[in-house]
């Protein structure tokens, strides 16, 4: 996108085509509008056509060309933040219900994928998420603990387990979730597209919003060539809100602290190398604060992915850990060709908890998913499409609406995401 091999990498190559969209022209109407054709925009737009809600969405580039066409494409159940965690930063009552909710959230994306024939590389074979060292493994054992409580599927498993199933000995277990699985995420995201527009709703692509004003009772949003007049409005762009000052919903950016995350993907492992690596197919992730990721895709590519962004020096800096990262995991791989590299920003909150505001009157928007946007995209795009349309009242929502507050520092904590990945990349992982 943007003739740019750096933003979507991997999936852009090996994605279906995004339907065809074009750009708002003229004045139209809709019950509601949408800002942001990613997960949560696209899922809230398919579940209001398809409840016979008129519906036009307002994309300023492409289909997922935010964080939805970037991430690795594991598609986790709940947060990063462990469950009582959760439950003592959203109370007794938001906290059980966000964790029902998210927890359920995986099955509800691979329902979607089976029922729309979304050609996205569905894996539902869960997730690895692996202990490094005794305290990385402690983690873990406290976590299946917390979800075991709630009667979740999820299983501690031991070093041989665990390097039977990863195929690797570098790990001193693993949690193994059964309800999570990996996607294609840029297929996934252009899938719920064209489900939304066979719905019904309209997708207006290269449309950035250019102002928002109220006009009795309606909002009408204006882009370069056109304008949506509606009564209710969702704002779904997360992490790609344009702008700290003079944009359009400023406070949406002012209390994301963004954090680069960049994958590189393999050429195709051949078969004897398929054998041993990720057998099952699982996706996989580590305990290290600057996390590992890696996964397959369906064509055998090993796809390894951690915090940092690929430009300036740490370009050099994180490809080098790449190399290094993967031989030490897979020894068996050493001197393997890579095929392409990606890299895009994550919306994280200070306290790691998805917000949920009411920006001004029937504005909505949701943001701060601190990299799990696939599920959790797609669950609250339904219930803020059940909130538009009257089925679900203020006090049946998973969040409270709050109003966005500015995060301290954002720009420090920016800069030593960035930077200091660059750090630890540099010094760790050699062999």
């Amino acid at each position: 996108m943007r003739n740019d091999p750096r933003s979507h990498g991997l999936w852009e190559l090996s994605a279906p085509p995004a339907p065809a969209t074009v750009a708002l022209a003229g004045d139209v109407e809709a019950d509601v509008a949408i800002v942001g054709a990613g997960y949560t925009g696209l899922s809230a737009a398919l579940h209001l056509a398809s409840a016979g809600v008129s519906v036009v969405v307002l994309e300023a580039e492409e289909v997922g060309f935010g964080g939805s066409g970037r991430n690795v494409g594991l598609v986790n159940a709940g947060l990063w933040v462990m469950p009582e965690d959760v439950i003592d930063g959203l109370g007794p009552v938001h906290g059980p219900r966000i964790l029902r909710l998210l927890g359920d959230a995986p099955s509800v994306v691979f329902d979607l994928v089976a029922r729309h024939g979304i050609a996205c590389e569905a894996e539902h074979a869960g997730t690895l998420h692996c202990g490094v060292g005794r305290g990385g493994l402690a983690s873990l054992r406290e976590r299946a603990r917390q979800w075991r409580r709630l009667g979740a599927p999820v299983r501690l498993l031991d070093p041989g387990e665990t390097r039977e199933m990863v195929g690797s000995g570098v790990y001193e277990g693993a949690l193994l979730d059964a309800r999570a699985g990996t996607i294609q995420p840029l297929a996934y995201a252009r899938g719920l597209a064209g489900a939304a527009l066979a719905a019904g709703a309209r997708i207006h692509t290269a449309s950035p919003v250019v102002s928002a004003r109220q006009e009795g009772g309606w909002w009408r949003l204006r882009t370069e060539a056109g304008s949506v007049r509606a009564p209710k409005v969702i704002v779904a762009t997360n992490a790609y809100t344009h702008g700290d000052v003079g944009g359009l919903w400023p406070e949406i950016r002012a209390e994301l602290i963004h954090l680069p995350y960049f994958n590189i993907a393999t050429v195709p492992l051949d078969a004897a190398q398929l054998r041993s690596v990720l057998p099952k197919r699982q996706g996989a992730w580590d305990t290290k604060e600057v996390l590992t990721s890696f996964r397959l895709d369906r064509a055998g590519r090993l796809v390894i992915g951690s915090v940092g962004a690929l430009r300036g020096t740490g370009l050099a800096v994180h490809r080098q850990w790449a190399a290094r990262a993967l031989a030490r995991i897979y020894p068996q791989l050493v001197g393997i060709g890579f095929e392409s590299e990606w890299f895009g920003s994550i919306g994280m909150t200070v306290d790691d908890l998805p917000r949920l505001h009411l920006l001004a009157e029937n504005v909505v928007s949701i943001s701060g998913y601190n990299g799990r946007g696939i599920a959790p995209g797609t669950v609250f795009g339904r219930v803020l499409a059940d909130f538009a349309r009257g089925v679900v009242s203020e006090a049946e929502l998973p969040l409270p609406l709050t109003r966005a507050v500015p995060a301290r520092a954002r720009r420090a904590r920016e800069a030593m995401y960035e930077y200091g990945s660059a750090a630890v990349h540099l010094v760790t992982a050699r062999l």
